[in-house]
């Protein structure tokens, strides 16, 4: 059984991710050196566009999980 949904947890998964996006983005020498996101940026990337989407709240005005 999974334990109850709570709205701390998205949101604690989005600060996550934009920490590593942004770690990353600092310390790797290919994002650095052509300004441009490497392959490993645009995953995290995705990762915490993916995230941001989970903290949202529904349209329908619940925040239940998907």
């Amino acid at each position: 059984m999974h334990p109850p949904h709570s709205s701390a947890e998205p949101l604690a998964r989005l600060e996550r991710a934009r920490g590593e996006y942004e770690a990353h983005l600092h310390s790797c020498r290919q994002c650095q050196a052509d300004g441009a996101a490497c392959p490993v940026a645009k995953i995290l990337r995705r990762a915490y566009n993916n995230a941001a989407r989970a903290a949202r709240p529904r349209q329908d005005g619940t925040d239940l999980p998907r």
